[in-house]
């Protein structure tokens, strides 16, 4: 994939060499990124005189008085008000002054103040990260085809028979009542597996926190965009006869477009704004295949950091509150989050890294370590945790397929990747735990439709009820090179691998 940073979203593109030359007419008219101070310098510092920045301040009370108040004090500090969250008390303000943030935290009102990234708005980044791998298969069969043998690609969607997928779709494929939002690069909704369950009622473009509903504006900018489409597939893509199936076919799905264009980040403004038009939509699930930028790990005691994960926090909250859960990917760092310190050279990533070393119980992956969040790990075919995949005693919840290289299927391409939906009616490979939260949101959303009546917390808990744990490995090495790569605390119910364990959509239904 070019033109697009590599570190911001949870999928592991493949290396340029292995991908396919495809024809892409797979149908009529048709021809990932790593998911993640310890003295950094605060963000606004990293910014010039005249270089506008975003910012999230977040007040002490919703109350009107206060919010209002505090809107004039950024007015007064030379800062324009972009949104307010009232409900969560949330503002995102554009400002060319470095001390601004500094200058609001001293406002009586203000609880946190920060800067969301490094670089001046409408910094872009480019970093070549590999491609897709394409299929050139037949990817149209007819209705009565399809009902007998599945979809056309099926045989190669090993990780729906991982879970049971494929059988519970037989059972009860999901409720046209639940829809799961994508909060990602934007999804393709032409694309004939996905258009038959996409709502565009519940999609938008939120990227710089703004709303954008216009029609087509949740669609990713570029065919570089594509991982949403992707994940979007795993969730939910129909069973028509035409290429994959979704572990869902039968639940709705939608596009909440969070990236910038220039730079393809993932900030915290557009996150806090999705969360809060997910649960004003009506959305009862989310799936968060990202990290926020530009930080892997957001360190409550950094100021600018502590005021970015506030704002998530607030935000993810207030959806859960009106009864949307959220499922987020692990990482692909293949990083402990029980551990006492994690190296992280890799933020700020809009502008310059600096090598840090971070306590993660105290500087958090979001959205992904929030409480409340559902964490994802990644497994391949032989039900091992991903080489890549990130875990964590008690910090892990669930695990789902994500792919690996190194566990091959026995199936027709022989690839322990994830197939699923690209934009323009065509279908690739890709592995990370962006690929196992997709499968972890589709049992969810088979769950609610099983039990409308269902909380977040209640989903929750019965996702780790009826997940299938495999134990912790005896000897954990993936690439065979005799070294053990990770090592897994736990025991049979509950360990720092799999969580609670590898989730069950079969059970999920019955």
């Amino acid at each position: 994939m070019a033109s697009r940073p590599s570190s911001r979203r949870r999928a592991l593109a493949v290396p340029a060499g292995l991908a396919l030359t495809a024809s892409l007419a797979l149908l009529p008219g048709t021809g990932t990124a790593l998911a993640q101070e310890a003295d950094l310098p605060a963000a606004a510092s990293a910014a010039t005189d005249g270089e506008k920045l975003s910012y999230v301040v977040n007040t002490s009370s919703t109350a009107p008085g206060t919010v209002k108040r505090v809107q004039k004090e950024i007015a007064r500090a030379g800062g324009t008000v972009v949104v307010t969250h009232q409900r969560i008390g949330v503002i995102v303000a554009h400002s060319s002054d470095p001390s601004f943030a500094e200058r609001m935290r001293r406002v009586r009102g203000v609880e946190s103040a920060g800067a969301t990234r490094t670089a001046p708005l409408k910094s872009a980044g480019t970093t070549e990260v590999g491609a897709p791998e394409y299929v050139t298969e037949k990817a149209r069969v007819s209705a009565t085809t399809a009902a007998a043998e599945g979809e056309p690609l099926e045989a190669d969607l090993w990780g729906l028979r991982a879970i049971r997928a494929d059988e519970a779709a037989k059972v009860n494929p999901g409720s046209e009542k639940v829809t799961v939002a994508v909060i990602d690069t934007g999804v393709d909704d032409t694309h004939p597996d996905i258009a038959p369950n996409f709502s565009a009622s519940q999609s938008a473009n939120r990227a710089g926190g703004v709303a954008d509903t216009s029609e087509g504006a949740w669609r990713p900018y570029t065919e570089d965009d594509y991982h949403g489409t992707h994940v979007a597939g795993t969730i939910a893509a129909a069973r028509n006869g035409i290429g994959v199936a979704g572990v869902a076919p039968g639940v709705k799905v939608s596009s909440i477009n969070v990236t910038e264009r220039d730079s393809g980040l993932f900030y915290a403004e557009a996150v806090v704004c999705a969360f809060v038009f997910a649960a004003d939509k009506g959305v009862e699930i989310t799936n968060n295949s990202y990290y926020v930028d530009p930080y892997m790990y957001n360190c409550e005691d950094d100021a600018d950091q502590g005021a970015i994960l506030e704002a998530v926090r607030r935000a993810a909250r207030y959806a859960e509150k009106k009864g949307t859960l959220h499922l987020a990917s692990a990482g692909n760092s293949n990083h402990d989050l029980a551990s006492d310190a994690i190296v992280d050279d890799s933020s700020p990533n809009d502008t310059t890294p600096v090598e840090r070393t971070i306590d993660p119980s105290e500087c958090l992956d979001l959205p992904t370590q929030l409480p409340g969040v559902v964490t994802v790990t990644a497994t391949g075919v032989q039900n091992v945790k991903s080489y890549y995949s990130s875990y964590g005693y008690k910090v892990a919840d669930i695990a789902a397929p994500g792919g690996d290289r190194y566990q091959i299927p026995d199936t027709p391409a022989k690839n322990g990747r994830i197939l699923s939906t690209m934009p323009n009616g065509s279908y690739a490979y890709l592995q990370g735990t962006s690929m196992a939260s997709p499968h972890a949101s589709g049992v969810a959303a088979l769950l609610k439709s099983r039990h409308p009546w269902a909380s977040p917390a209640m989903l929750q808990l019965m996702m780790k009820g009826q997940a299938d744990n495999p134990g912790c490995p005896e000897f954990y090495d993936p690439d065979g090179n005799g070294v053990e790569d990770s090592t897994c605390e736990g025991g049979k119910n509950v360990n720092g691998f799999y969580g609670h364990g590898i989730v069950d959509a079969l059970d999920a239904v019955k």
